[in-house]
């Protein structure tokens, strides 16, 4: 199967890796025939959905007979469409499916891009995401937005770096997927890649070619209410993460390995980068300076596991506000925040300072331990990535 698909038929390796193309369709009566026909080409293993279409939909559907299609009464959304697809398209035993969006932003000529992907890799449990170029001209800047938006939550989600996260032009594993999803309009989209990466799948981009033709493309995406429930969902996620993915993966690594291993890879962090140690220097600085007092030792392990850092160091550097520190941390930051705000107070001498001279000069105090803990981390963080460097060279 590592042979290049130009080297035999394209419909019978589909059809031996068990795939199909559900395509989704919702009042896009311009652009449905010319998706389909595209699709054809290439594959008679379709399944289209049409999610309560109101135009000439149905009457444009009727004309294809050699495909299987789902009518479903009244529209529920995108991600209710793709649920009904999935369900129907594993009743019918197929492993994969390949999306395409019925708007023509699609090029069903990237097909063979999937299918050559899906072939060459070695890991079956795979999700193939098209990965488009948001910077071509025809593109509006609010897709582009909203793609680099959607990036950032997925890898924050995740640890996965993708360039397209928003293209619903993909291939699933349909049994890799969950069984049950919560959201049912756009979002899903969001929601499916997200917990498909959490279950171990790969998920992955490969290029892909894209349309925006305003003329004929039919955009059922409204930016307020879909970005408020895409945000809804993302704080959800979030919190699932927090609270019981990176608990799970930490038991779950601590099965897996020695506990000699465990506490070097995971606990001490020994292979990490120069850069990681870097930055979780600078974070345990800024926390142990920052007014963040009896929160250090928890916010500390608790970034450094949520950004994927170094927890020791983070931790161990967050105490540099130990108690004989307090004192000198606490008349620099007024220092620095005379600096800041205006009416600021200059001389504060260390035998008169009391807690009520501190809420004379709690603003002075606040934006001050703020300014001094974030150029104390870029001075620590930018040292200690210099010094590993140069130590680095030595031992090597």
């Amino acid at each position: 199967m590592k042979e290049n698909t130009t080297l035999f038929n394209l419909k019978d390796t589909i059809e031996q890796l068990r795939i199909c193309v559900i395509i989704p369709t919702y009042n896009n009566h311009k652009t449905l025939r010319r998706v389909i026909d595209g699709v054809l080409s290439y594959t008679d293993k379709v399944i289209i959905v049409n999610d309560g279409s109101t135009d000439d939909t149905s009457a444009i559907l009727e004309t294809y007979s050699q495909v299987h299609i789902v009518h479903l009464p009244e529209n529920k959304g995108k991600g209710n469409a793709l649920t009904v697809g999935f369900r129907e398209a594993i009743r019918q035993e197929y492993q994969y499916v390949i999306t395409i969006d019925s708007d023509g932003q699609h090029y069903p000529s990237d097909i063979p891009v999937f299918v050559n992907a899906l072939i060459e890799s070695e890991q079956k449990n795979l999700l193939l995401i098209g990965s488009r170029n948001m910077t071509q001209d025809s593109v509006p800047k609010k897709s582009s937005f909203g793609n680099k938006f959607s990036n950032f939550w997925f890898w924050f989600e995740t640890g996965i770096r993708l360039t397209d996260t928003q293209s619903g032009y993909r291939l699933y594993p349909l049994k890799h997927l969950a069984k049950k999803y919560y959201t049912k309009k756009f979002e899903f989209e969001i929601e499916v890649i997200v917990r498909a990466a959490w279950n171990d799948v790969e998920v992955k981009n490969v290029p892909v070619q894209v349309l925006y033709d305003e003329s004929e493309r039919v955009s059922h995406f409204r930016p307020f209410k879909d970005f408020t429930r895409i945000s809804i969902l993302n704080t959800v996620l979030v919190t699932l993460l927090l609270l019981y993915i990176i608990p799970r993966n930490f038991f779950r690594r601590f099965k897996k390995k020695s506990f000699k291993d465990f506490l070097r890879e995971d606990i001490l962090g020994s292979d990490d980068s120069n850069r990681v140690k870097a930055i979780s220097i600078g974070l345990g600085v800024f926390i142990g300076i920052a007014p963040l007092w009896g929160l250090q030792s928890f916010l500390s392990i608790f970034l450094a596991i949520t950004f994927r850092l170094n927890k020791v160091l983070a931790f161990a550097f967050s105490n540099v506000s130990i108690p004989p520190m307090i004192p000198i941390i606490v008349l620099a930051s007024l220092r620095v925040g005379y600096y800041l705000i205006p009416h600021g107070t200059k001389d504060i001498i260390l035998d008169e300072f009391s807690v009520e001279s501190m809420s004379i000069h709690l603003l002075q105090y606040l934006v001050g331990s703020i300014a001094l803990a974030s150029i104390a981390s870029v001075v620590f963080g930018v040292g200690s990535y210099v010094l590993l460097s140069i130590f680095n060279k030595k031992t090597k």
